[in-house]
């Protein structure tokens, strides 16, 4: 029997179809014919042409089809170069703000996020609202207030420097601390008052307490080029100037400001470089305080690490404490018995003063505003209203995420995105089940860490329970009257509650760990201590997701985001822990050599990849995470599509975008990654960021696709379907 196109018309029709009517008519129809391979093309070029009449006609597709078309270049040829042919629209017509370094497609859904933030958190005060919800409009409130930070001018910073001896180069001769001062004294004050102790070494709590090289003021990649270096050198008058806004003689300023400088260059020449940062097994070295006394007796640890902790915990010197930059910590010794303590001093009261910076008026924060120019291109300040609406949410995760998700969210996304979740974690779990290169003791570690793995999907369910917020937040105090005593509060507050799980062990489901409070952001995580994703609430809106539109733009979109996470389990670094969140290694070894083989091919492909704007290399050993996260991404979440497709039949084209679902789903998930950015903030993407730029974390992960290649007919040695592939999951 055969079943001409004039009768396929006539079932289908040739008018629109509404996406909550799809209908599956054509898959029951089936040639009466033996199973013949003709009569197998033609059921699948019968099928191809009804869907084509197939066309989404709510508000939702067409909104989908308008923003879509905008992005796209449709002049270009895919097969050339799919990022300019999915956002050559978005560069094109994009452009950037001057208070902006960038703008990308994560933006532009973190503004709409912002706006709708700054709705709920200027709000007028209600003494019968819950308290935290109150503690957030306060914070905004005194972040809004310029004319009293104006008033107070620079005497809430100067206030504190004086409990901490004061700053030398701005009290010249007058400073009298020169015997008395130390920076480990300076460290346990500025913990006291809410500061960070991240000055000469870091200290953190991981369950178990973490030693780490110190952060830095300026990152490392740019410190270690010296003062010839054109941000080097607007950091270091950067420096100065702030000094004589304070008070200090230029030239004192100039010379010894000079000092600080190269004393923070030699704390950036005996850290470890990000490269070298990779492999967790070699920074774990646990030992005893009292070994860790014994190796570096140029703090008296268990002191120092007493009076960091809250009044409640206490360490002796049987505490296991790891050292994760041993050589470090060595050189360390040798720089603070060389350094004079001015120099020191000076060093961290600089710090200290450009941290409160944004807290204060407006003189220092527009000569912080000609730094950032040199950094990163950005012309203007942020308006006052995002910038108080973003440090709130920063500031009050818990608060501000529960006032966003019950004003702003829809369960139904949540049950989508769970139900995607879940079916891309199969797909993977398919992916470990088909991959040859590995024995089979190692395949049934790796699935079940993926069985195991925890997923957060939008919010914790304690959101919606004011007790359970007010019970957090009940030691936190906000004065709406004092910005930078309320912010620093909250880093009291902060750093207690993480000490405050020193030696318990990880709980998945805890609901206020790490990220998974974060529910206003426009991001997700992998967090392999505890093998737990996490999916906020802030992603599941624009560009990324909708429940009211066609899966395969969801499966793009915030699909590609999922299968990302889930990867990052079994990326470079997350292959390093266990089911269970711990450092150990469960590869045998000729399945590990196999997958350093394939994670070369990752780190080469994209080492070779060269940024025509600054005419740079990619750091293909930085960013080798993420690009094997992005491949794994795609991959999975194609599959996912695939699977999803079959069972649910064929969805119908969007106005106007005459695509198979398949290249709709590629075309979503490039525009993910539309971006342009300014000269200054790409330069310091590719020097400092573990993620490759926009155009890249296409390019790459599609030129690997054989299935992508297939969709758009890509001939064999295209660029976009190139002979040499590279995969790892």
């Amino acid at each position: 029997m055969q079943l001409s196109l004039l009768v396929i018309v006539a079932l289908f029709g040739i008018g629109t179809i509404s996406c909550n009517s799809i209908h599956r008519t054509f898959s029951n129809i089936k040639l009466q014919a033996d199973d013949s391979e003709a009569a197998k093309k033609i059921n699948e070029k019968a099928a191809a042409n009804a869907f084509s009449y197939d066309v989404c006609s709510t508000p939702a597709c067409i909104h989908e089809a308008s923003r879509i078309l905008s992005q796209m270049d449709e002049t270009i040829e895919p097969c050339d170069d799919f990022f300019s042919y999915a956002c050559g629209g978005f560069v094109k017509e994009t452009v950037i703000p001057e208070e902006k370094g960038l703008i990308t497609i994560f933006s532009a859904v973190s503004d709409k996020l912002q706006e709708q933030l700054h709705s709920l958190i200027s709000e007028e005060i209600n003494p019968n609202d819950s308290a935290p919800f109150n503690l957030a409009k306060k914070l905004y409130r005194s972040c809004m207030n310029k004319t009293l930070i104006e008033e107070r001018g620079l005497q809430p910073l100067r206030d504190i420097t004086d409990k901490l001896g004061g700053w030398p180069v701005v009290k010249g001769d007058q400073w009298d601390m020169k015997t008395e001062w130390s920076w480990s004294w300076a460290v346990k004050e500025l913990r006291k008052i809410g500061y960070s102790t991240n000055y000469i070494f870091d200290l953190s709590n991981k369950r178990i307490i973490n030693i780490d090289q110190a952060g830095l003021g300026l990152r490392r990649e740019y410190l270690i080029k010296g003062f010839e270096d054109k941000v080097v050198k607007a950091y270091y008058e950067y420096m100065v100037d702030t000094a004589v806004i304070y008070g200090a003689d230029r030239g004192l300023a100039e010379r010894e400001l000079k000092e600080s400088l190269e004393f923070e260059m030699k704390l950036a020449n005996i850290s470890l470089p990000s490269e070298e940062r990779r492999n967790y097994t070699a920074l774990y070295n646990p030992h005893t305080l009292r070994e860790l006394q014994q190796k570096y007796p140029y703090v008296q640890w268990i002191e120092y690490i007493n009076a960091l902790l809250p009044p409640e915990l206490s360490v002796e010197e049987n505490e296991i404490i790891v050292i994760l930059v041993p050589s470090y910590f060595e050189k360390l010794s040798q720089l603070l018995q060389d350094a004079p303590k001015r120099q020191i001093a000076n060093y961290m009261m600089w710090r200290v003063t450009a941290d409160s910076t944004v807290y204060l008026t407006n003189e220092l924060r527009n000569r912080k505003l000609l730094y950032d120019k040199v950094v990163s291109g950005v012309q203007e300040q942020t308006a006052r209203w995002k910038e108080c609406t973003d440090i709130t949410r920063e500031s009050l995760p818990v608060a501000v995420g529960a006032l966003y998700v019950r004003k702003h969210f829809r369960q139904e996304s949540r049950d989508i995105a769970l139900e995607m979740v879940n079916g891309i974690k199969k797909e993977f779990e398919v992916i470990l089940n088909e991959v040859e290169w590995m024995d089979e003791e190692t395949r049934e570690s790796a699935l079940k860490k993926l069985g195991t793995m925890y997923s957060h999907i939008a919010y914790p369910d304690e959101f919606m329970d004011d007790s359970e917020i007010e019970k957090y937040y009940k030691k936190l105090e906000i004065d709406e009257n004092n910005y930078l005593s309320s912010f620093l509060n909250k880093n009291i507050f902060g750093t207690d509650y993480a000490f405050s799980k020193l030696r318990k062990p990880v709980n998945k489901t805890e609901w206020v760990t790490g990220r998974h409070s974060y529910a206003a952001v426009v991001n997700a995580f992998y967090e392999p201590t505890e093998n737990s994703i996490q999916f906020p609430a802030g992603i599941l809106q624009g560009h990324f997701f909708s429940p009211d539109r066609p899966r395969y733009l969801n499966f793009g979109a915030i699909g590609m985001v999922i299968g990302h996470e889930i990867t990052h389990g079994f990326d470079d670094k997350g292959s390093q822990f266990d089911l269970n969140g711990n450092l150990v290694d469960w590869w045998q070894p000729e399945t590990k050599a196999h997958y350093l083989e394939k994670a070369k091919c990752i780190i080469e492909q994209y080492g070779n990849f060269t940024e025509p704007m600054t005419g740079w290399k990619l750091n293909g050993i930085n960013t080798q995470g993420e690009n094997i996260a992005d491949n794994g991404g795609f991959k999975e979440s194609y599959r996912a599509y695939q699977k999803w497709q079959k069972e649910n039949g064929h969805e119908p084209k969007l106005p106007g975008l005459n695509y198979t679902p398949q290249q709709m789903f590629w075309i979503s998930a490039a525009q993910s990654f539309c971006s342009k950015y300014r000269l200054e903030t790409l330069k310091m993407k590719i020097a400092t960021d573990p993620h490759s730029p926009g155009p890249f974390r296409v390019l790459g992960p599609l030129s690997n696709r054989q299935e992508f290649a297939d969709d758009f007919n890509c001939k064999l040695g295209a660029p976009m379907n190139p002979v040499k592939k590279c995969e790892v999951w």
